[in-house]
């Protein structure tokens, strides 16, 4: 019989941490998508991929994003705090690169 290893409910790493910064930051609404900065540098690298818009630190984490026309910037920006913040525990600074006119 082999022994299956057993799932993680918390995250074990900043692989999965960037995973789970990035999905709660493009839950917040008028989040359009995460952009990757002017020349494509924003991101957390991993081996083998990259996760694009969130550069996580020891005591910053960026999130950098595209929000939907007529979005309240001032207030979809607080709303990505306020969703990473527990995530990550580390100030959160959060970048509106664009806005999304479709």
């Amino acid at each position: 019989m082999t022994d299956l290893p057993q799932e993680r409910s918390e995250p074990s790493g900043p692989t999965e941490l960037a995973d789970l910064v990035a999905a709660a930051t493009r839950a917040v609404p008028g989040v359009s998508d995460l952009h990757a900065g002017a020349f494509g540098e924003v991101a957390t690298y991993l081996p083998g991929r990259r996760v694009t818009g969130v550069r996580m630190g020891d005591a910053i984490t960026e999130v950098h994003v595209v929000v939907a026309m007529g979005t309240p910037v001032l207030a979809t920006a607080a709303a990505v705090r306020a969703a990473v913040h527990p995530l990550v525990g580390t100030e959160v600074q959060v970048y509106v690169e664009d806005v999304n006119q479709s």
